[in-house]
């Protein structure tokens, strides 16, 4: 059984709320707490990532509710919640040890296609999405075109009655188990290198895709390079009108950078750490006490900032700032907790492996399992700086929001 603390019915985050979100954030806790079998909780609370087989199952019973997709509106098939009821229902999923939903489907391609895509589009490719049946891949960085991703060299040329694709992408997270992707390609040239660029929708299992696995730190395969070479694209796989796909890219790019805060499971880790240092006898250490209260106080004002963003009325200016301050914040604070826990660690965070896990004393009852998996996380979590902008770019984001007012 796992021993992720759970919050209580009056913990904190309740004195922000309205009584309407509280009962809504019950309803959501009770659902979770039968959704999520137990050695699935354990697992991804231990810090490993859940298998397909885990992320399908939680997703058709999520189907069984309509919640696959929390940001979509009810005439898309979403369950039409508001911006903070999106905020509770991540903060409990993040809490509960459930499998992280994939937001390539959900978050990225979903309302591309809903806004700018056909009808036959919508009709296509939707139903997969909120079923949990497909899963999506990302198709933009590419070697030389990463944080620049305008300088990307994937071409896609016109022939008529379809596109011929030919180019290659890098770090996509999850290709070897996607059904299909969604890429940016160069269509036409521009006088800016902006433009000329376009949107398409693609099956993974097209002749001519090539997908070669990306073994990252942490040992583990979840990015990848994936090479096209004379793919057929149908003349139906481009999304909206032709040379505007940097437009729908920023569109897109804007949502992923929201609900990554992953407040939920820094609370959950903040708890273990505690309990962490208290069985190595870190409680007088004052350096170690002021970074961790430091790392406390700025994920409750990340908290804070996320609920007030969130309560913003639409068009506001924070709508255009918000998503880069919380990308940027949010990956420095696991960044900093990650540091901590394998720092506290100490000569355990060495060894790796299931083999090892016998030989870990009993520490304040955290599961062995947790070990192995801090030192994961820890590993994957120097990425958190680079996905979805890096910070450098989100920093570049709010400096010419400030100076001239434009991103």
């Amino acid at each position: 059984m796992t021993d992720s603390p759970k919050p209580g019915p009056a913990d904190h985050i309740d004195l922000l709320l309205d009584d309407d979100l509280r009962a809504f954030r019950r309803e959501v806790r009770a659902f979770l707490a039968a959704a999520v079998p137990p050695e699935t909780r354990e697992r991804v609370d231990n810090g490993y990532a859940a298998t397909k087989p885990e992320i399908v199952a939680f997703l058709k019973t999520l189907a069984t509710r309509g919640w696959v997709a929390p940001g979509w509106r009810r005439e898309h098939g979403g369950p039409g919640w508001t911006q903070l009821q999106r905020f509770v229902f991540n903060l409990e999923l993040a809490r509960s040890g459930a499998p992280t939903v994939p937001p390539f489907g959900t978050s990225m391609v979903g309302p591309v296609l809903y806004t700018f895509g056909s009808a036959e589009q919508k009709a296509r490719y939707l139903p997969g999405i909120l079923s949990g049946e497909d899963f999506w891949c990302q198709g933009f960085s590419e070697p030389g075109a990463g944080s620049d991703l305008a300088s990307l060299r994937t071409r896609a040329e016109d022939k008529g009655d379809h596109y011929l694709l030919n180019g290659q992408k890098i770090w996509t997270s999850k290709a070897q188990y996607a059904d299909r992707i969604f890429l940016l390609a160069r269509t036409d040239e521009g006088a800016r290198k902006q433009h000329g660029i376009s949107f398409f929708v693609l099956d993974m299992d097209t002749p001519g895709i090539e997908v070669k696995p990306i073994i990252s730190i942490d040992m583990n395969h979840s990015l990848n390079e994936v090479f096209f070479t004379d793919v057929r694209i149908p003349w139906d796989g481009l999304v909206g009108e032709r040379g505007k796909g940097w437009d729908y890219a920023k569109f897109l790019l804007g949502n992923e950078r929201t609900g990554i805060t992953n407040v939920g499971r820094c609370r959950n880790q903040i708890a273990r750490l505690k309990r962490l240092a208290r069985a190595r006898g870190l409680g007088s250490d004052g350096a170690f006490l002021t970074e961790l209260a430091r790392i406390e106080a700025d994920l409750t004002a990340m908290e804070i900032t996320e609920i007030r963003l969130l309560s913003a009325r639409p068009g506001a200016p924070s709508a255009l700032t918000g998503p880069s301050i919380l990308k940027l914040q949010s990956a420095q604070i696991q960044q900093n907790l990650q540091a901590m826990i394998v720092s506290a660690l100490g000569p355990m965070a060495a060894a790796r492996g299931t083999e090892f896990l016998s030989s870990f004393e009993n520490l304040d009852g955290l599961p062995p399992g947790f070990f192995d998996g801090a030192v994961g996380e820890y590993l994957f979590g120097r990425a958190a700086s680079i996905y979805g902008g890096t910070n450098q770019i989100q920093r570049d984001i709010l400096a010419k929001m400030a100076l001239d007012g434009r991103a």
